[in-house]
């Protein structure tokens, strides 16, 4: 006979239940704008909450011909991939080695990185952009893919260590006794292992230079090099002067938020479980 499970307590129910009124709130909000989005500014501003009778698709043709929106889509999928996939391949080294080396010089370093987690991008903006100047690198992808990467590091190594942690240590000795050196046992046997984690701090970064707003903008002002997010600011700022066109601007944020609300409903479990491994550990 089967043990009953335990009824969960009230403040369980009670969290629960919270829980799911923020999902179902998001969810909403989320069909709420891309309902919009499909509507005439007039009819958005007498029925705020209205649903399309005569849905207008050409809102979307407007963001991508007058706001700019394809060249900086672009833009935005250069600047993530890059820099997501530079984050990993030089935070991966550097986590591996402060997982494996715990001694006062790896504690320092490990210590380093988590401070950085706590510096506002604020403080970073002048100094980058002067930098940026100095070398010929301010409104150019490769100096905002640069930055991107500078600002991925103290989090990727810090999740990225956790997993590496989490590597049985066995492994790297039956590799050494089968001649095996030391790139080649992370290279072969460790990596692969540490895949899951891998691809976590890829997806992290990606969303998080996916929605970057402030670097982009500082660092970046010519119409063929700015991301979306910068497209999307430039795009409201000339319809506050030329007539707000609410439809438009609305499909303009299901353009931005679409890529994210895609990779979170087939990845999203993925990354949840990578950063509570990763973190946890």
């Amino acid at each position: 006979m089967r043990p009953r499970r335990k009824a969960p307590s009230l403040p369980m129910r009670i969290a629960t239940g919270a829980v799911w009124l923020v999902v179902a709130a998001d969810i909403a909000l989320i069909g709420w704008i891309l309902l919009t989005s499909l509507r005439d500014g007039t009819d958005i501003l007498n029925h705020p909450f209205g649903v399309p009778t005569h849905p207008k698709g050409a809102n979307y043709g407007k963001v991508f011909s007058d706001g700019g929106f394809g060249r900086a889509a672009l833009n935005s999928v250069v600047v993530a991939v890059l820099s997501s996939v530079l984050a990993v391949v030089v935070a991966a080294p550097c986590a591996y080695a402060l997982a494996r080396r715990r001694n006062r010089v790896s504690g320092a370093m490990s210590m380093t990185f988590a401070m950085g987690l706590g510096v506002p991008g604020q403080v970073m903006v002048i100094p980058l952009f002067i930098g940026l100047a100095h070398a010929n690198l301010d409104d150019s992808q490769p100096g905002l893919i640069l930055v991107y990467l500078g600002l991925a590091m103290p989090f990727t190594v810090y999740l990225l260590t956790g997993f590496f942690a989490g590597i049985p240590a066995v492994l790297e000795e039956a590799a050494v006794l089968d001649g095996a050196g030391m790139l080649r046992t992370f290279t072969k046997v460790i990596l692969p292992v540490a895949r899951g984690g891998l691809i976590t701090a890829f997806l992290l970064q990606f969303i998080s230079a996916w929605n970057e707003t402030l670097f982009a903008i500082v660092l970046t002002h010519s119409q063929d090099k700015v991301t979306l997010p910068v497209a999307l600011s430039s795009f409201v700022n000339e319809a506050q002067l030329n007539g707000l066109d609410w439809g438009a601007m609305f499909a303009g944020v299901c353009v931005v938020l679409a890529p994210m609300i895609a990779l979170f409903s087939w990845l999203g479990t993925r990354i949840i479980q990578g950063m509570t491994v990763g973190i946890g550990k």
